[in-house]
């Protein structure tokens, strides 16, 4: 049966356009960021009860150590040069005291899950599942469904390649690219969009656990 289009872009669509409404408006800041959580995961929770996303259904033994280090090693790329570097260019800090100390754990919270829970799924689900395959299948597009994921193609590996790049803010790009490739080069290797999925939310988890834990000022990441 055909796969429909939109458990794929709705979920996306919804995650970047509140992104960028936060980012133009701060004065709706809180309730921007949970509906940033909440929308996308409850539209992906939909599609799933309808029958969507075959490519994760019946993913035996998709969680694997390898992911998770190919994960951890990602967080380490991404973070390590502003750690050696200081003065590279960041971006705007996250503020967890938005809300006023009282709400800092209930803050903090919700931007975590968003970061860790919600994003790497929306995202591998749009690029690496739907994009790389209507790209692939280019100009007949909506017959994405009918190719395998992680069928190793040049064309789909650049336009997701790049963008993932541009789908980050500028200051990022330059370790974005890197992890695009590597994003792409895993599910060529295990086959499974799972792993990229549990790679994508180790190396958001593992960021996390920086910028909350660690000595340093990382605020910029989260």
């Amino acid at each position: 049966m055909q796969a429909r289009v939109w458990p794929y872009l709705a979920p996306y669509l919804a995650l970047v356009g509140l992104a960028e409404l936060g980012g133009r408006l701060p004065s709706l800041e809180a309730p921007l960021l949970g509906a940033r959580v909440l929308l996308p995961a409850l539209l992906v929770l939909a599609a799933w009860r309808q029958g969507a996303y075959p490519e994760l259904r019946g993913a035996h033994g998709a969680a694997g150590v390898q992911d998770v280090a190919l994960g951890l090693a990602v967080a380490a790329l991404w973070v390590a040069p502003y750690l050696l570097w200081p003065a590279l260019p960041r971006g705007e800090p996250f503020d967890p005291d938005a809300l006023g100390p009282s709400l800092r754990p209930v803050w903090l919270a919700l931007r975590v899950s968003g970061f860790v829970l919600v994003s790497p799924l929306v995202e591998e689900l749009f690029v690496r599942s739907f994009l790389h395959r209507a790209a692939e299948a280019w100009p007949a597009w909506r017959d994405f469904w009918r190719r395998s994921v992680g069928r190793p193609e040049r064309v789909a590996f650049a336009v997701t390649l790049v963008w993932f790049t541009l789908s980050h803010v500028p200051w990022e790009w330059w370790v974005a690219a890197p992890t695009g490739a590597l994003f792409n080069l895993w599910l060529y290797r295990r086959g499974r969009l799972a792993s990229v999925w549990l790679a994508h939310a180790t190396a958001n988890g593992a960021i996390a656990a920086l910028v909350l834990l660690g000595p340093w000022q990382l605020w910029a990441f989260l």
